[in-house]
């Protein structure tokens, strides 16, 4: 057969595609739409990796680069102080700046220094302090805004982002001294269980896409085969007619491809609008990959061809009618199971292949396997329909009008909740991932917060200032409790023994005793009381006999090291070295974890034990209980804290630190598996409704008869959620086996046998939501004049 009949043929049906009529044209409206919206979805996927590379790209270029510091001050030297910050959940990312020249590079995104006390910040930053939310926060930030950070520094629209031209950074308090920025972090390999994760969830997350494509061209095939039959009447054969058929698909995917086109550029442009799980990007980001677009532009409409060419495989088409009206011949299982043994046959040798310390896997078996199995589930969902409403009839009337409407045509409502399939089995797999990989990739910190959810240190130039520190956020609304000390250390006074280059020493930390209490485990205490306390060698800490050398009960310990080290600069006015005598009284005591989970060794005492000694370098550290009753206590704690120092540090406790590349992929997913589950919803809504539409003079028939609204109602319902609850059986028993099968890839076991359980409630939430939907489209159809033609 020539490439012409083809041609000739095709835009045939091209032809009736866009001039069938009013009915004919909503079908191919409705097929571009539903084309349009999964072009758009795998546009938008095949963009995502490209997003994720240029918000990389300005997180590196907003750095200072590590690499290039210099020792002395210069015309283009600046001190920096990077400065994050949290503030009601939100993480805001801070960096402080003071010139040391008159050529100080400016910082990326900026178009001019700010002044001393100014500071540059994002437009969401800038508009979040402009709010009545961000006044708490304005306390917070006391600088004056002097302009806006451009795109170049910032890593997405809703970057909540600041720098600040600040006086009081110097050499004592700063990060480095910089003369650039922008710098690259060496790219660490993915480690085998994220490989693994992510070839997964590309697979699960983009084949319900491609189902719901292949489901949308054969969108209206009840009005396609009356046509079809109508030119079989006037001459054209069995062949042309297919070859027609698929040429109205082809037209209906081309304009699909226009919608998907205009959809995703749309979309691209509010990228930098909506946050989905704490991501957005710049509309400039929001790319395809070449070959990844061209792939998709070009499979597009040869996948609508092939798939109308298939589903008129079994139908034959006569001058008087389609044999798809007759009782249709029973789907065969065999070759369904087939998919789906093939699928498990290709994943099962794998077991056990996938470790830790990888940085590949076998990524072709494992797609290849889950994607078969992934089909082969799907395509048994039409033979579960149909084998499932045979043995249903008894019933209201409602329920047996959508039970026959299954019986004579399972396959429509199978194609439609096809999608579902799919996504709800892929989600259970990766959802059992997700479970035995937190454990891999999720650390218990060890830190206590239902002791302490804050901490604070910052420097004090004595022990009254430090104390003050203490009382100050004491007092603060919304803290209920304190565990405050002073923090310095001692060292053994006298000469240098055989070998030693410094003196042993070992921290000093001054607090009541309830606080103390935090540190190690005192038999009693009452102020003047003096501990010394051991921490045995535990989480690495040293041997204690490095602690007892430079403090023991009855010692005299040096307040100041007596051999600073060469490079440490002299203090104007170096005296003899203050010395303490510990009591003999002193108890030896166990250390115990602290709040932060650590151990600390040295020396507890209580205030009037120190009494009014000049401690060397006092810290001030303090560990926070808030009240839950004050809904901004966290931020309160922080605005003091800022208050009292700028260059304080302050750090939320947590009881697990989950991998940052964990993290990444996980949220990553859960972008893609939220826009996954927006299409499906939307696929099922426009399969309703061309269902619906096709039916519409069979439901004006009813309701001329006197069939009540309400029983038509119900009845789209049953019909959306019989094959809806039996693909959720279906996916829910795939899913399982699914997971279990890549977890043993991974030598992992199962966590939580019931994680199924959200993703039927989904299913049981789109089932309503459809329905609902769809009632203003039934109830305009159940009109009499349906019946009306022409």
């Amino acid at each position: 057969m020539s490439l012409g009949t083809w041609v000739r043929d095709l835009t045939l049906g091209a032809r009736f595609a866009v001039t069938g009529g009013r009915s004919g044209l909503l079908r191919t409206v409705l097929t571009a739409t539903g084309v349009g919206f999964g072009v758009a979805l795998l546009l938008l996927a095949a963009s995502f990796p490209n997003m994720l590379f240029q918000r990389e790209v300005r997180e590196s270029v907003r750095a200072v680069d590590a690499s290039q510091q210099v020792d002395t001050p210069r015309a283009d030297s600046f001190l920096h102080l990077t400065r994050n910050t949290v503030y009601r959940d939100d993480t805001i990312s801070g960096l402080l700046l003071r010139p040391e020249g008159d050529a100080p590079p400016l910082p990326p995104g900026a178009a001019a220094f700010p002044g001393t006390g100014e500071m540059l910040v994002s437009p969401a930053l800038g508009k979040l302090l402009d709010s009545p939310e961000g006044a708490l926060l304005k306390e917070r930030l006391p600088y004056k805004v002097a302009g806006t950070i451009g795109q170049a520094g910032l890593i997405g629209p809703a970057d909540l982002r600041y720098v600040a031209h600040v006086d009081f950074l110097d050499t004592e308090n700063f990060d480095g001294r910089g003369v650039r920025y922008g710098w690259s972090v060496p790219e660490e390999p993915m480690n085998g269980f994220l490989i693994l994760l992510v070839v997964v969830a590309c697979v699960v997350l983009l084949l319900p896409v491609l189902v719901f494509i292949a489901t949308a061209v054969r969108f209206g095939g009840e009005q396609r085969d009356r046509r079809l039959a109508a030119l079989r009447l006037i001459g054209a054969d069995t062949a042309m007619t297919r070859r027609i058929a698929a040429g109205e698909s082809l037209a209906s995917a081309l304009l699909g491809l226009l919608v998907g086109l205009g959809l995703f550029a749309v979309a691209r442009q509010f990228a930098g609008v909506f946050t989905i799980w704490d991501v957005n990007a710049y509309p400039d980001d929001v790319v395809p990959m070449t070959a990844l677009a061209v792939l998709v532009l070009a499979v597009v409409p040869v996948a609508s061809v092939v798939v109308s060419l298939f589903a008129l495989r079994g139908v034959a088409i006569e001058p008087l009618g389609v044999v798809r009206a007759a009782t249709p011949r029973r789907r065969r299982l065999w070759w369904r199971l087939l998919l789906l043994v093939a699928g498990v046959a290709v994943l099962v040798p794998r077991i056990g292949d996938v470790e830790l310390s990888d940085t590949s896997i076998d990524t072709v078996s494992v797609v290849t396997g889950t994607t078969l199995a992934l089909i082969g589930l799907t395509s048994l969902l039409p033979w579960l329909v149909e084998a499932g409403v045979k043995r249903l009839h008894a019933g209201p009337v409602a329920w047996q009008l959508a039970v026959r409407r299954l019986q004579l045509s399972s396959g429509t409502a199978a194609r439609a909740v096809s999608g579902i399939v799919v996504a709800a089995t892929g989600a259970i797999a990766l959802q059992m991932l997700f479970q035995a990989m937190e454990t891999e990739f999720t650390q218990v910190s060890g830190e206590d917060t239902t002791r302490a959810q804050i901490a604070i240190g910052t420097d004090a130039r004595n022990v009254g200032e430090a104390r003050g520190v203490i009382d100050r956020v004491a007092r603060t609304e919304g803290v209920s409790g304190v565990i405050g000390i002073v923090e310095s250390r001692v060292w053994r006074p006298g000469p240098l023994k055989g070998g030693e280059e410094f003196a042993p020493a070992a921290s000093l930390r001054v607090g009541d005793c309830a606080s103390l209490r935090e540190f190690a485990t005192l038999p009693s205490c009452t102020d003047g009381d003096v501990f010394v306390f051991l921490a045995h060698g535990a989480q690495g800490n040293p041997d204690d006999s490095f602690v007892t050398k430079a403090a023991r009960p009855g010692t005299t310990v040096a307040l100041r090291d007596p051999y600073p080290h060469p490079s440490e600069p002299k203090r104007p006015n170096d005296g003899p070295v203050p010395q303490w005598r510990i009591p003999a009284t002193a108890k030896v005591v166990d250390s115990r974890p602290d709040p932060t989970g650590m151990y600390q060794y040295g020396v507890l005492a209580t205030p009037s034990a120190i009494g009014t000694a000049p401690l060397d370098d006092p810290d001030a550290q303090v560990m926070v209980r808030l009240d839950p009753a004050v809904p901004d206590a966290a931020d309160l704690v922080r605005n003091t804290a800022d208050a009292i120092d700028p260059t304080s540090w302050v750090r939320n406790l947590k009881d697990t630190e989950r991998d940052a590349a964990f993290s990444s992929v996980r949220t990553g997913i859960l972008v893609g598996s939220t826009l996954t589950m927006l299409l499906v919803a939307a696929s099922l809504l426009v399969a309703t409704l061309e269902q619906l539409r096709d039916r519409k003079r069979l439901l004006s028939s009813l309701v001329a008869f006197g069939t009540r609204r309400s029983t038509l109602s119900w009845s789209v319902l049953w019909q959306t959620a019989v094959p809806i609850l039996l693909g959720l059986v279906l996916s829910v028993a795939g899913g399982l086996g699914l997971g279990v099968v890549l977890l043993k890839m991974g030598g992992q076991r199962v966590e939580d046998w019931w994680g199924f359980l959200p993703v039927v409630g989904i299913g049981l939430g789109l089932i309503a939501a459809v329905t609902l939907l769809s009632m203003p489209v039934l109830w305009r159809l159940m009109r009499a004049d349906g019946l009306r033609t022409e």
